[in-house]
This record gives structure tokens, C-alpha cells and sequence, in this order.
């Protein structure tokens, strides 16, 4: 089969993918196999590119937000069938009965697996993966448009959550790329005033399109304290200043796996009980709750597609800030 393949990290303007014919992959005990057909490309296949966050395999098959249909099935498997539609997100398997495991916080099982990184995934015409962690789509999205979906909108609908926000609380997004886009669209939902701070002219009108009350620069107090923040933006700097716009007893939630620095930060910016968390990964319950909203709200991404032999130019567009919304590779497309 042809794939994008990494043999070390490189700068994006080097073309770190290679386009190369790779074997089939044969499903193992408990797996599928999946015929691709679109991997949306996300800020974290960049940074394992890159060499941000260090290989943990090479040579290795990135991409983590597949949509396709079963072409196989291992043994033992049950519940899934030749020709099912099958969705192949960043989790891509974990022990199962550590303590985190057991207390349904899977996202931080010490033994988790992740598509792209740990194992080959979606930059190729097929996929394996484990049938369990496999997830289901609900009626009503397109392939393209599933694939965006499945990061950027499950771990931005995780920041939702670990932010604490409830229902008609004022947010901030600082950063307003393809995850914020997804989660604007669930924060309004639940009536949520929502600020955004992004360096972009272009996302603040987006962002104004979509519904927030306010956008501005990173270095522009949103007009009312918040109650909660998420920042996507894989800078410290931003951080401090999300931190700073918050109300008393509000939380940021970081939605990075990368995070350039955390700068040092005056402690009366901390002060009356503010808090700062991390969001690491997301679990299967994440995922299909979050599926089961994006279909009822009903949330949308804008695309722009390329081929699979275009993933070098798809990651220079990500890495530029090109790219309106998200990225999509299409084998044969």
C-alpha cells in the first residue's frame, strides 16, 4: 500500500514525509483493519514531524483522525463486520487495569498507545487498530467531515470539561485554530459567553462569525472576568495571560501536548484559588459523548482536501497558518 512514511524528524520545509509502499498491515488478535478514507492532519502530527515531542518509533505512519471502513477483521473480535464504518482517534489503546484504567481515567494509563506515534497510522491507503478502541460514527457527517472531528473536537470538548465551565459561564480561547473552532461551536451550544484571543485578524472575525462576544490580541483583557479559559496555542506566554483574565476560583485548561516554556508568573496572578491544569489525551467515553453532541448541535469545520502524496505540503500550510479549519489527506483523492 502507499503511505506517508517518517524516517527521522525533520523541519517542514525539509518534506519530513517520504511517500513510500509499505506492506499491508494483517489485523492481529483483537484488531481491524482499515481502508482509509481521509485522515484530517492535526498540529500534533506536525510537532512529531518536527521533532517536538520525540519518536517514539521510527520508521513510523502518523496521522490519528481516520474515517473509513473495516477491510478486515482479526480473531476474536466481535461487534464489528467487513464494510463498517470505523472512526481511528489519538487513543489507540491502553492497559486496562491500572488504576487509572479502573477509575475511568484511561488518558493517563501509564501503558496507553497512541495512533501515529506509538503505531502506524492514518498518512496510508489502510490502518490497523485495536477493535476496542476503534470508535463509531453517528449518522450525518461525511467522511471529510468526520475526520477533524476526531482530535482537535474530542480533546477540545476534554478542555471543555477539565475547564469546569458550566452552562452560560463566560470562557476564554486564546489561540483559535481548528480545536477551538470545534469547541466555540459546543460552548455556545450550552449558552456560554465566549472570548476569544488569537494573533489573527482572520480567526477574530471567524470567531465573531461564529458566535463570541469579544476577540482580541493576546495582550488584550477580555471586557469581563472569566470563569474558565482553555489555550491552544503551544505557548507559555499565552497561559499567563489567560490566567490573568480569569475570575476568582476559575481554571485554565492547557489543550497542548507541547508547550514551548511555562514563564514565571507573579503569584497574585494565582491567588484566590485560581488554577491552572493540563489536558493529556482523552478516553472513549470522551469520544463517543462528544460524536453523540457534535450530531445533535450539529457541529461543523471548514476543509480544504489534499491527496495523501500532499501531506509535506499540508503540514507546511498548518505550520504557516494557512489552513482555514482543517486539513484533509484523501488517498487516491
Amino acid at each position: 500500500m502507499r503511505a506517508l512514511v517518517l524516517g527521522r524528524p525533520a523541519p517542514v520545509a525539509a518534506g519530513p514525509l517520504r511517500e513510500a509502499d509499505v506492506p499491508d498491515p494483517i489485523p492481529g488478535r483483537g484488531e481491524l483493519v482499515v481502508r482509509v478514507a481521509a485522515c484530517a492532519v492535526c498540529r500534533t502530527d506536525l510537532q512529531i514531524c518536527e521533532g517536538d515531542l520525540a519518536p517514539r518509533r521510527l520508521p513510523t505512519i502518523p496521522g490519528h483522525q481516520v474515517v473509513g471502513r473495516v477491510e478486515a477483521v482479526g480473531p476474536v473480535v466481535t461487534g464489528w463486520s467487513v464494510g463498517d464504518r470505523a472512526a481511528i482517534g489519538w487513543l489507540a489503546g491502553a492497559c486496562g487495569t491500572c488504576r487509572a484504567c479502573t477509575a475511568g481515567r484511561e488518558n493517563l494509563c501509564p501503558d496507553a498507545r497512541f495512533t501515529g506515534w506509538d503505531r502506524d497510522g492514518g498518512f496510508a491507503e489502510r490502518v490497523a487498530i485495536r477493535a476496542d478502541f476503534a470508535l463509531r460514527l453517528p449518522d450525518g457527517f461525511a467522511d471529510l467531515d468526520a475526520a477533524p472531528l476526531l482530535c482537535g473536537g474530542v480533546i477540545g470538548y476534554r478542555s471543555l470539561l477539565v475547564s469546569g465551565i458550566r452552562p452560560g459561564g463566560r470562557l476564554g480561547l486564546y489561540g483559535f485554530g481548528a480545536s477551538a473552532l470545534l469547541a466555540i461551536q459546543v460552548a455556545r451550544h450550552w449558552g456560554c459567553e465566549v472570548f476569544v484571543a488569537t494573533r489573527s485578524e482572520r480567526e477574530r472575525a471567524r470567531a465573531l462569525a461564529l458566535g463570541a462576544a469579544w476577540a482580541g490580541g493576546y495582550d488584550e483583557r477580555p471586557p469581563a472576568p472569566l470563569d474558565a479559559a482553555i489555550t491552544f496555542a503551544p505557548a507559555g506566554s499565552v497561559v499567563v495571560a489567560a490566567l490573568r483574565a480569569l475570575d476568582r476560583g476559575g481554571t485554565v485548561a492547557i489543550n497542548a501536548i507541547h508547550l514551548d516554556r511555562v514563564p514565571e508568573l507573579a503569584y497574585e496572578d494565582l491567588w484566590w484559588e485560581r488554577s491552572i491544569r493540563s489536558v493529556a489525551n482523552y478516553t472513549r467515553a470522551d469520544a463517543r459523548a462528544f460524536l453523540a453532541l457534535a450530531a445533535e448541535i450539529p457541529v461543523r469545520t471548514e476543509i480544504e482536501v489534499h491527496p495523501l502524496e500532499a501531506g509535506n505540503l499540508a503540514l507546511a500550510r498548518l505550520a504557516s497558518g494557512e489552513v482555514a479549519g482543517a486539513a484533509v489527506l484523501v488517498p487516491g483523492g
